[in-house]
Protein backbone atom coordinates (compact mmCIF):
# COMPACT_ATOMS: atom_id res chain seq x y z
CA UNK A 1 0.00 0.00 0.00
CA UNK A 2 1.34 3.42 -1.28
CA UNK A 3 1.80 5.98 1.76
CA UNK A 4 0.97 9.73 0.93
CA UNK A 5 4.08 11.87 2.83
CA UNK A 6 1.37 14.44 4.89
CA UNK A 7 4.69 16.73 4.94
CA UNK A 8 4.98 17.28 1.43
CA UNK A 9 1.29 17.49 1.13
CA UNK A 10 1.40 20.82 4.10
CA UNK A 11 3.89 22.42 1.54
CA UNK A 12 2.26 22.48 -1.16
CA UNK A 13 -0.88 23.35 0.45
CA UNK A 14 1.15 26.73 1.91
CA UNK A 15 2.35 27.62 -1.29
CA UNK A 16 -1.06 27.72 -2.69
CA UNK A 17 -2.95 29.08 0.22
CA UNK A 18 -0.06 32.02 0.77
CA UNK A 19 0.31 32.44 -3.38
CA UNK A 20 3.39 32.22 -3.25
CA UNK A 21 6.92 29.86 -2.50
CA UNK A 22 8.40 33.39 -0.68
CA UNK A 23 5.35 33.30 1.59
CA UNK A 24 4.74 29.70 2.24
CA UNK A 25 9.00 29.58 3.46
CA UNK A 26 8.64 32.81 5.82
CA UNK A 27 5.29 31.10 7.17
CA UNK A 28 7.13 27.46 6.82
CA UNK A 29 10.54 28.68 8.18
CA UNK A 30 11.76 26.28 5.77
CA UNK A 31 14.24 27.38 2.27
CA UNK A 32 12.91 28.07 -0.81
CA UNK A 33 14.73 25.62 -2.31
CA UNK A 34 13.84 22.63 0.40
CA UNK A 35 9.74 22.82 -0.30
CA UNK A 36 10.25 22.93 -3.62
CA UNK A 37 12.06 19.60 -3.80
CA UNK A 38 9.40 18.34 -1.11
CA UNK A 39 6.45 19.04 -3.66
CA UNK A 40 8.62 18.19 -6.90
CA UNK A 41 8.76 14.84 -4.59
CA UNK A 42 4.77 14.79 -3.96
CA UNK A 43 4.32 15.08 -7.55
CA UNK A 44 6.46 12.07 -8.72
CA UNK A 45 4.14 10.00 -5.87
CA UNK A 46 1.09 10.86 -7.92
CA UNK A 47 2.44 11.36 -11.02
CA UNK A 48 0.55 14.80 -11.76
CA UNK A 49 2.10 17.93 -12.17
CA UNK A 50 0.49 19.96 -8.86
CA UNK A 51 2.18 23.45 -9.89
CA UNK A 52 3.39 25.66 -13.21
CA UNK A 53 4.87 29.03 -13.44
CA UNK A 54 2.45 32.03 -14.35
CA UNK A 55 4.76 35.08 -14.45
CA UNK A 56 6.49 35.29 -10.59
CA UNK A 57 3.94 32.96 -9.48
CA UNK A 58 3.15 29.81 -9.35
CA UNK A 59 -0.30 28.55 -9.59
CA UNK A 60 -1.95 25.21 -9.11
CA UNK A 61 -2.80 22.82 -12.79
CA UNK A 62 -6.24 21.75 -12.99
CA UNK A 63 -4.91 17.96 -10.91
CA UNK A 64 -3.16 20.61 -8.18
CA UNK A 65 -6.22 22.22 -8.18
CA UNK A 66 -8.27 19.22 -7.02
CA UNK A 67 -5.20 18.25 -4.61
CA UNK A 68 -5.54 21.51 -2.86
CA UNK A 69 -9.70 20.70 -2.06
CA UNK A 70 -8.44 17.80 -0.37
CA UNK A 71 -5.54 19.41 1.43
CA UNK A 72 -7.92 22.10 2.78
CA UNK A 73 -9.98 19.53 4.08
CA UNK A 74 -7.67 17.03 5.64
CA UNK A 75 -5.80 20.05 7.58
CA UNK A 76 -9.36 21.73 8.43
CA UNK A 77 -9.86 18.29 9.86
CA UNK A 78 -7.28 18.09 12.07
CA UNK A 79 -7.63 21.16 13.10
CA UNK A 80 -11.08 20.29 14.39
CA UNK A 81 -9.61 17.34 16.16
CA UNK A 82 -7.26 19.22 17.92
CA UNK A 83 -9.71 21.55 19.05
CA UNK A 84 -11.88 18.49 20.13
CA UNK A 85 -9.30 16.79 22.07
CA UNK A 86 -8.18 20.17 23.93
CA UNK A 87 -12.01 20.87 24.83
CA UNK A 88 -12.29 17.36 26.44
CA UNK A 89 -12.86 17.35 30.46
CA UNK A 90 -9.36 17.31 32.28
CA UNK A 91 -10.02 19.45 35.44
CA UNK A 92 -9.01 22.75 34.37
CA UNK A 93 -11.12 25.66 33.37
CA UNK A 94 -12.27 24.87 29.77
CA UNK A 95 -10.61 28.03 28.13
CA UNK A 96 -12.41 30.43 25.08
CA UNK A 97 -10.26 33.32 23.42
CA UNK A 98 -12.70 35.53 22.49
CA UNK A 99 -12.27 38.61 19.75
CA UNK A 100 -14.46 41.83 20.31
CA UNK A 101 -14.39 44.41 17.31
CA UNK A 102 -13.72 47.96 19.00
CA UNK A 103 -16.79 49.36 17.80
CA UNK A 104 -19.32 46.90 19.88
CA UNK A 105 -20.88 48.28 22.37
CA UNK A 106 -19.19 47.19 25.80
CA UNK A 107 -22.52 46.50 27.30
CA UNK A 108 -23.72 44.21 24.22
CA UNK A 109 -20.40 42.36 24.01
CA UNK A 110 -21.23 41.33 28.06
CA UNK A 111 -24.57 40.45 27.66
CA UNK A 112 -23.29 38.35 24.64
CA UNK A 113 -20.56 36.80 26.23
CA UNK A 114 -22.11 35.98 29.51
CA UNK A 115 -24.11 32.79 29.00
CA UNK A 116 -20.36 30.88 28.56
CA UNK A 117 -19.86 31.79 32.00
CA UNK A 118 -23.49 29.60 33.13
CA UNK A 119 -22.10 26.40 31.60
CA UNK A 120 -21.71 22.96 33.97
CA UNK A 121 -18.01 23.20 33.19
CA UNK A 122 -15.63 25.87 34.64
CA UNK A 123 -14.82 27.91 31.95
CA UNK A 124 -12.02 30.84 31.41
CA UNK A 125 -12.75 33.38 28.73
CA UNK A 126 -9.93 35.67 27.23
CA UNK A 127 -11.22 38.67 25.59
CA UNK A 128 -9.25 40.11 22.36
CA UNK A 129 -10.32 43.88 21.47
CA UNK A 130 -9.04 45.59 18.33
CA UNK A 131 -10.75 46.37 14.92
CA UNK A 132 -11.95 43.52 13.05
CA UNK A 133 -9.36 43.33 10.46
CA UNK A 134 -6.45 42.27 13.27
CA UNK A 135 -9.30 40.13 14.75
CA UNK A 136 -9.82 38.19 11.36
CA UNK A 137 -6.44 37.79 11.25
CA UNK A 138 -6.03 36.43 14.43
CA UNK A 139 -8.68 34.04 13.77
CA UNK A 140 -7.20 32.69 10.33
CA UNK A 141 -4.43 30.94 12.33
CA UNK A 142 -6.62 29.73 15.22
CA UNK A 143 -5.75 32.39 17.82
CA UNK A 144 -8.89 33.13 18.99
CA UNK A 145 -12.05 30.41 18.47
CA UNK A 146 -15.06 33.30 17.60
CA UNK A 147 -15.29 37.04 17.01
CA UNK A 148 -18.52 39.58 17.93
CA UNK A 149 -18.85 42.16 15.64
CA UNK A 150 -21.72 44.33 14.21
CA UNK A 151 -20.34 43.97 11.03
CA UNK A 152 -20.25 40.30 8.71
CA UNK A 153 -16.94 38.97 7.54
CA UNK A 154 -16.52 40.36 4.12
CA UNK A 155 -15.95 36.98 1.62
CA UNK A 156 -14.32 39.22 -0.69
CA UNK A 157 -10.77 38.69 2.06
CA UNK A 158 -9.17 35.66 1.49
CA UNK A 159 -9.52 34.03 4.58
CA UNK A 160 -12.09 30.73 5.22
CA UNK A 161 -14.49 31.79 7.83
CA UNK A 162 -18.42 31.94 8.32
CA UNK A 163 -20.88 34.61 9.70
CA UNK A 164 -23.26 33.60 12.53
CA UNK A 165 -26.12 35.76 12.81
CA UNK A 166 -26.92 36.27 16.36
CA UNK A 167 -29.44 38.43 16.32
CA UNK A 168 -30.89 42.20 15.79
CA UNK A 169 -32.97 45.19 17.52
CA UNK A 170 -33.77 48.39 16.67
CA UNK A 171 -32.20 51.18 18.11
CA UNK A 172 -33.43 53.75 21.04
CA UNK A 173 -32.04 57.65 21.54
CA UNK A 174 -31.39 58.39 24.92
CA UNK A 175 -30.09 61.79 27.21
CA UNK A 176 -30.58 63.43 30.28
CA UNK A 177 -33.93 63.74 32.06
CA UNK A 178 -33.63 67.70 30.73
CA UNK A 179 -33.17 66.97 27.05
CA UNK A 180 -35.48 63.78 27.65
CA UNK A 181 -38.37 65.98 28.65
CA UNK A 182 -37.51 68.57 25.44
CA UNK A 183 -37.24 66.08 22.71
CA UNK A 184 -39.83 63.36 23.53
CA UNK A 185 -42.26 65.16 22.09
CA UNK A 186 -42.52 64.86 18.20
CA UNK A 187 -39.91 62.37 18.11
CA UNK A 188 -37.97 61.80 15.96
CA UNK A 189 -38.63 65.00 14.27
CA UNK A 190 -37.82 66.34 17.70
CA UNK A 191 -34.02 65.57 16.76
CA UNK A 192 -34.01 67.74 13.98
CA UNK A 193 -30.92 70.46 14.92
CA UNK A 194 -30.94 68.15 18.40
CA UNK A 195 -27.23 67.75 20.10
CA UNK A 196 -25.78 64.25 19.05
CA UNK A 197 -23.47 62.01 19.96
CA UNK A 198 -22.77 59.24 17.05
CA UNK A 199 -20.65 56.25 16.49
CA UNK A 200 -18.11 56.77 14.44
CA UNK A 201 -18.35 55.89 10.55
CA UNK A 202 -16.82 52.76 10.57
CA UNK A 203 -19.81 51.34 12.32
CA UNK A 204 -22.94 49.12 10.96
CA UNK A 205 -25.31 51.20 13.68
CA UNK A 206 -23.81 54.70 11.92
CA UNK A 207 -24.26 53.74 8.75
CA UNK A 208 -27.86 52.90 9.14
CA UNK A 209 -28.39 55.97 10.84
CA UNK A 210 -27.03 58.48 8.39
CA UNK A 211 -29.80 56.57 5.88
CA UNK A 212 -32.43 57.13 8.20
CA UNK A 213 -31.56 60.41 9.37
CA UNK A 214 -31.46 61.57 5.68
CA UNK A 215 -34.94 59.46 4.93
CA UNK A 216 -36.72 61.27 7.63
CA UNK A 217 -34.93 64.64 6.85
CA UNK A 218 -33.60 64.94 9.84
CA UNK A 219 -30.08 67.21 10.55
CA UNK A 220 -28.76 66.73 14.14
CA UNK A 221 -26.23 68.79 15.64
CA UNK A 222 -23.48 66.16 15.62
CA UNK A 223 -21.25 67.16 18.84
CA UNK A 224 -19.42 64.24 19.26
CA UNK A 225 -18.40 61.06 17.35
CA UNK A 226 -16.57 58.19 19.43
CA UNK A 227 -15.05 54.58 18.53
CA UNK A 228 -15.58 53.72 22.11
CA UNK A 229 -19.60 53.07 23.13
CA UNK A 230 -18.76 53.81 27.19
CA UNK A 231 -17.16 57.00 26.35
CA UNK A 232 -20.07 57.78 24.03
CA UNK A 233 -22.42 57.07 26.69
CA UNK A 234 -20.00 59.09 29.62
CA UNK A 235 -20.58 62.20 27.60
CA UNK A 236 -24.30 61.23 26.80
CA UNK A 237 -24.73 60.98 30.96
CA UNK A 238 -23.25 64.95 31.05
CA UNK A 239 -26.29 65.85 28.66
CA UNK A 240 -23.84 66.98 26.16
CA UNK A 241 -26.19 65.10 23.55
CA UNK A 242 -28.96 62.87 22.80
CA UNK A 243 -27.17 59.24 22.05
CA UNK A 244 -28.37 56.34 20.24
CA UNK A 245 -27.89 52.78 21.43
CA UNK A 246 -28.92 49.19 20.64
CA UNK A 247 -32.69 48.71 22.07
CA UNK A 248 -31.22 45.55 23.70
CA UNK A 249 -28.92 47.43 26.29
CA UNK A 250 -31.64 49.59 27.35
CA UNK A 251 -32.13 49.11 30.42
CA UNK A 252 -28.53 48.92 31.32
CA UNK A 253 -27.94 52.04 29.60
CA UNK A 254 -30.72 54.07 31.56
CA UNK A 255 -29.27 52.14 35.22
CA UNK A 256 -25.49 52.94 34.58
CA UNK A 257 -25.65 55.84 32.86
CA UNK A 258 -28.82 57.83 34.54
CA UNK A 259 -30.51 58.75 31.26
CA UNK A 260 -34.09 58.09 29.79
CA UNK A 261 -35.58 57.04 26.41
CA UNK A 262 -36.49 59.76 24.12
CA UNK A 263 -38.24 57.71 21.52
CA UNK A 264 -37.91 54.30 19.77
CA UNK A 265 -37.29 53.13 16.25
CA UNK A 266 -37.22 49.69 14.43
CA UNK A 267 -36.91 51.38 11.31
CA UNK A 268 -32.38 51.22 12.36
CA UNK A 269 -31.18 47.70 12.99
CA UNK A 270 -28.10 46.75 14.97
CA UNK A 271 -27.08 43.16 13.97
CA UNK A 272 -24.79 41.17 15.75
CA UNK A 273 -22.66 38.55 14.36
CA UNK A 274 -19.96 35.77 15.41
CA UNK A 275 -17.43 34.85 13.05
CA UNK A 276 -15.79 31.79 12.98
CA UNK A 277 -13.73 29.61 10.86
CA UNK A 278 -16.07 26.51 11.32
CA UNK A 279 -19.68 26.33 9.17
CA UNK A 280 -20.83 24.05 12.27
CA UNK A 281 -19.54 25.97 16.14
CA UNK A 282 -18.17 23.49 18.02
CA UNK A 283 -16.63 24.78 20.89
CA UNK A 284 -18.87 24.31 23.75
CA UNK A 285 -18.80 28.07 25.11
CA UNK A 286 -19.36 29.43 21.52
CA UNK A 287 -21.93 27.30 21.35
CA UNK A 288 -23.70 28.57 24.69
CA UNK A 289 -23.09 32.06 23.50
CA UNK A 290 -24.96 32.20 20.19
CA UNK A 291 -27.75 29.73 21.53
CA UNK A 292 -27.80 32.44 24.30
CA UNK A 293 -28.32 35.19 21.75
CA UNK A 294 -31.26 33.92 19.96
CA UNK A 295 -32.91 32.63 22.73
CA UNK A 296 -32.51 34.61 25.27
CA UNK A 297 -31.13 38.56 24.31
CA UNK A 298 -32.66 38.54 20.47
CA UNK A 299 -36.00 37.22 21.07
Amino acid sequence: MEWLNYHHLLYFWTVVRTGSMTRASEELRLAVPTISAQIRNLERTLGEKLLVRSGRRVVPTEVGRLAYSYADEIFGMGREFLSAIKEQPTGRPMRVVIGVADVLPKLVAQRLIEPALRLPQRVRIVCRETGLQHLLAQLAVHEIDVTLSDAPFDPGLKIRAFNHLLGECGVVFAGTAKLAKALQRGFPRSLDGAPMLLPTENTGLRRNLDLWFESKGIRPSIVGEFEDYALLSAFGETGAGVFPAPAVIERQLRRLYRVRAIGRTDDVRSRFYAISVERKLKHPAVVAICEAARRELFV
